[in-house]
């Protein structure tokens, strides 16, 4: 029955869910050494094609509780442009969203030798937001109601862009995405017309020397959502250890509403690899919010595939 509530209640406000994101809902799925799902600008660094897949299933113990599947790949275009495309699925009870992007970034060398360089990006998304009826049929069994008489669904087309700067080990990315407003005509006039959000990432990857196995990666990535002002921040910390080209790596990441440092939303600790060409990585959530005591946590599992190395003699590595 409570199924039936939250959708009744969702279109009777006019589809207002679909503020939900309207996009690939941004975790931690970044972190798995994957941060072009957030930012264009990171389509093509790198001298290989790499591909990534992930599964997040969110607040395990709870019905119909978040879960999102991508998969995503970005490669060189010669040595000054990359280009890039994710495809996504995302399920939250009976509201799914599934959809794409196809983005195109162009990387300028400041300076090779200090691995300085400046990056732009744009993203053309496509996204397709769904209510399913069949959530209401036990509802519309004995309640008839002509208005609900097919599986609600809308085609959202928008862009995102974004540049990307760094210097050594240093990086910083200013991202923002749903730039143009919604067609306000099917929605409810009580719902937001801006879907604008806007992502900062940023850190810093250390080395004692530049030979030492040992390389460690504090990180911050802020995200703004224009319609209702409320932002949020992670604040993570990696550690990498490298044994040649392959590396095995471990962190951590903390999340909060910005206006409640102290109350985070959820924390947790995450463990990846590269071995060779295969890439694997799994991050474990506490949730600690009202909803923790109905559920054990969220889990991701991220698995990649780096292929065609030496696709670009161009310095631009990440």
């Amino acid at each position: 029955m409570k199924k039936i509530f939250y959708s009744i209640l969702a279109l009777a406000s006019g589809m207002a869910v679909t503020a939900q994101e309207v996009t690939l809902p941004p975790t931690t799925q970044y972190l798995a050494d994957n941060p072009f799902l957030i930012a264009p600008t990171y389509a093509g660094i790198g001298d290989h094609m790499k591909i990534r897949m992930s599964g997040l299933t969110q607040w395990v113990g709870v019905e119909d509780a978040p879960d999102t599947q991508s998969i995503g790949s970005d490669v060189r275009l010669g040595n000054k442009s990359g280009l890039g495309l994710v495809l996504y699925n995302d399920r939250n009870g009976n509201t799914m969203q599934s959809g794409a992007k196809a983005s195109f970034a162009h990387h300028l060398t400041i300076d090779q030798y200090d691995d300085h360089f400046l990056s732009f990006g744009i993203s053309y998304l496509v996204n397709q937001f769904k209510i399913k009826q069949e959530a209401f049929e036990e509802y519309l069994a004995t309640n008839p109601d002509p208005s609900i008489n097919s599986n609600r669904s809308i085609i959202n087309h928008n862009f995102e862009a974004g540049f990307l700067y760094r210097f050594n080990g240093f990086y910083l990315s200013f991202n923002a995405t749903n730039l143009l407003n919604k067609n306000e005509d099917i929605f409810s006039t009580f719902e937001p017309n801006e879907l604008r959000s806007y992502y900062i990432y940023a850190g810093y990857k250390y080395r004692r020397r530049r030979n030492s196995p040992l390389e460690l990666e504090p990180s911050v990535f802020y995200q703004l959502f224009e319609s209702d002002g409320r932002s949020s921040t992670d604040i993570n910390f990696k550690a990498r250890f490298w044994d040649f080209e392959d590396y095995y790596w471990a962190g951590i990441s903390y999340r909060f509403l910005n206006d409640q440092f102290g109350d985070p939303l959820n924390i947790g600790p995450m463990v990846g690899l590269k071995k060779g060409n295969f890439y694997f990585a799994y991050s474990y959530q506490v949730i600690l919010n009202e909803i923790s005591g109905f559920n054990s946590g969220s889990h991701m599992i991220t698995l990649g595939l780096d292929v065609f190395q030496g696709i670009s003699n161009c310095r631009c590595t990440f």
